[in-house]
């Protein structure tokens, strides 16, 4: 509530979400500024795009996969109508905030789109944490946006703005979305960088749009986890001992019960909150299979039963237990023998039958992958595979300098970059959260890791992902590395013509796009269709009387593609753009009418059409037109009556 003034122009829903986060239980965010922040990414103007032939690379169609766009990260996802709801996996790096790694205007306060850079921030400003959030908060809610329902958001961090940003992402996403919090190890040996503890490791968060859609894929399995799969018992299959027991016992109380066991007579239950993971009818076959025969029989248990579940004894489910139906001697006997003699039945008690109740699990039962887990240990190590650990070590992930050490193979020394994460842990995360066709949006792309593990992937494994990356690089400097070092790393891995030595070419391709900073009259009457589309959808959505639209890209069905049909609105009305380029019709003629109104019929579309073109030849009432480019340079925020938007560069 910091600034009252700027509440009058908040829609109603976002009124009525701050008034819940005041007023509601739990633990609310909020720092000064935050009200500006959250209406931020509302006020950001669209920009046009412009493809550099020169900065692409690869064949077609393969340019035409993979985009690479050289400005604010903040403009170019305003800009991305394309791909709003259609990406599977936001995987980025944003600045942490260390001091002069990031610069914040004032000015965007009130105008997002205000030219200014703005000032480094630096490790003695003492608003630096505020004005980080100030920066990062409409990113993130753009971020969230660009994101399908089964999407994940998976975002680099270090201590420094840890906490914070897991609090924007609580408030963003929603706590119950958070899949993960990575530890991974960053460097292996000790660093004199803090007085008290050396700074061995950073964080990966990992946010669902929503949990109940999102799908977290299996790694591969590798050599020395297969031969943790043993025969011991003359068993035809290899196996090693599981737990028999799973969770939800509350739930599941008709699988919580008492099993004798035929060499000690012992009487087992799951442990406290579990249940086993067979009914007894089945449980009851198995135990068989030792020589011996078992009846259900109440043997008065509630209490201990009642104890597993978590209930008081007179609310636990009335369950008898599987008992020995002959005498403890002759069963032990029979036991003993099947124990010697083996294969063991599934249900075993330990290799010397004085154990709990375990289960055998076969090797070509597992799923051929593995379960990540948030602890990447040694592949050596006998870690449990389950979630639940919290560290990745180097040995799964790479570690720093292995990720600058890359970078060099490929672009040589003298890059500047000291700091870049290493392609296994960025491919690593790509395989898990992003389908094999899915695609990748990097907003704080810098050298290019994010684009370079798609690629690498995409040669190595059945898969083709897609990828978007946007880098502004160092303007100010004239550094512009969207071109001189991230659009070089692609190229040379694409090629394999890296800096040290020739690889083996990753294949694949990318086009090249830089955000407009001028936009006027001749910008856009040179454009090509695809680029006036993008162009078309962004002024459509920019004006405040129409923000609320959704604009869904329309493709043809079957074999004819649309020739003026571009999206539709929320409304079910099309959009229309007609233009082949500026030495084509440009015009709204009877002739373009009549297949307008057959494409809409076509799609399914309202009787009502938003036509964008030069010149409007026919009067109907059933059109809404936009003029090119005067309607455009409007929507955009520009005066129509100068021959130009200028801003200093």
């Amino acid at each position: 509530m910091d600034d009252l003034i700027a509440l009058e122009d908040l829609p109603v829903e976002q009124l009525i979400e701050m008034i819940r986060e005041r007023t509601g239980a739990g633990v609310n965010l909020s720092f000064p500024g935050k009200v500006i922040a959250r209406q931020i990414g509302r006020k950001v103007r669209p920009r046009t795009q412009r493809t550099v032939a020169k900065y692409s690379a690869g064949e077609e169609p393969e340019r035409s996969r993979n985009l690479l766009i050289e400005g604010d990260n903040l403009q170019a996802l305003a800009s991305l109508y394309r791909e709003r709801g259609k990406i599977d996996m936001i995987l980025t790096d944003p600045p942490y905030n260390t001091g002069g790694d990031f610069r914040y205007n004032d000015k965007w306060d009130k105008d997002p789109n205000d030219p200014d850079l703005g000032e480094f921030v630096g490790s003695d400003d003492p608003a630096r944490h505020t004005k980080w959030m100030r920066f990062m908060y409409p990113r993130l809610q753009m971020m969230r946006a660009m994101l399908k329902q089964s999407g994940v958001l998976a975002i680099c961090i270090d201590s420094r703005e840890l906490f914070h940003l897991g609090q924007m992402l609580d408030e963003l996403f929603g706590e119950e979305n958070r899949l993960a919090i990575i530890n991974w190890q960053k460097s292996y040996s000790p660093r004199s960088d803090n007085r008290h503890v050396s700074t061995a490791t950073e964080y990966v968060l990992v946010y669902a749009k929503d949990e109940r859609v999102a799908k977290t894929g299996l790694e591969v399995r590798t050599e020395s986890m297969d031969a943790r799969y043993l025969n011991r018992d003359g068993d035809n299959r290899v196996w090693k001992a599981g737990d028999f027991s799973g969770p939800k016992a509350l739930t599941h109380q008709g699988m919580v019960y008492g099993i004798q066991s035929p060499f000690t007579g012992e009487v087992h239950y799951p442990p406290v909150g579990r249940c086993w993971v067979f009914p007894q009818s089945e449980t009851k076959k198995l135990l068989e299979e030792w020589g011996t025969r078992y009846e259900l029989r109440d043997i008065g248990d509630a209490e201990l039963r009642a104890a597993v579940v978590g209930v008081d004894s007179a609310g636990v489910r009335n369950v008898k237990a599987l008992m020995l139906k002959e005498p403890l001697t002759q069963a032990r006997s029979a036991a003993k023998q099947r124990l010697a003699d083996g294969p063991w039945p599934r249900i075993f008690f330990g290799i010397k039958g004085t154990g709990r109740p375990q289960q055998k699990r076969y090797l070509e039962d597992v799923k051929q992958g593995r379960v990540p887990m948030t602890y990447w240990a040694d592949e050596l190590i006998d870690a449990p595979e389950t979630l639940g650990d919290v560290s990745w070590d180097h040995e799964e992930s790479g570690h720093s300098q292995t990720g600058v050490n890359e970078l060099t193979s490929v672009v040589g020394a003298g890059h500047g970059f000291e700091t870049v994460k290493p392609m296994k842990l960025i491919a690593k995360l790509v395989q898990i959260w992003c389908p094999p066709e899915g695609v990748v949006l990097d907003p704080f792309a810098g050298s290019g890791t994010t684009g370079h593990a798609v690629l690498q992937l995409n040669h190595d494994t059945d898969s083709h992902r897609r990828f978007v990356l946007i880098e502004q690089g160092r303007p100010e400097n004239g550094d512009s590395y969207a071109k001189t070092l991230t659009a070089d790393r692609l190229s040379r891995v694409i090629s394999g013509d890296w800096k040290n030595k020739r690889h083996t070419p990753l294949g694949g391709g990318f086009t090249f796009k830089r955000l407009e900073r001028r936009i006027d009259r001749k910008t856009l009457l040179l454009m090509e269709r695809d680029e006036m589309i993008d162009t078309v959808i962004a002024s459509h959505s920019s004006t405040g009387s129409r923000r609320s639209l959704v604009l869904i890209p329309i493709t043809g069905k079957g074999k004819k593609p649309y020739t003026y049909l571009v999206a539709k609105n929320a409304s079910n009305e099309g959009i229309f753009l007609v233009w082949s380029g500026a030495g084509e019709n440009t015009d709204l003629t009877e002739d373009v009418y009549e297949t307008i109104t057959e494409e809409a019929a076509r799609e399914g579309l309202a009787d009502l059409y938003h036509v964008y073109s030069r010149r409007n030849l026919l009067v109907t009432d059933d059109v809404i037109w936009y003029q090119i480019p005067d309607r455009i340079l409007s929507d955009f925020g520009l005066d129509i009556r100068t021959d130009a938007f200028t801003e200093e560069v």
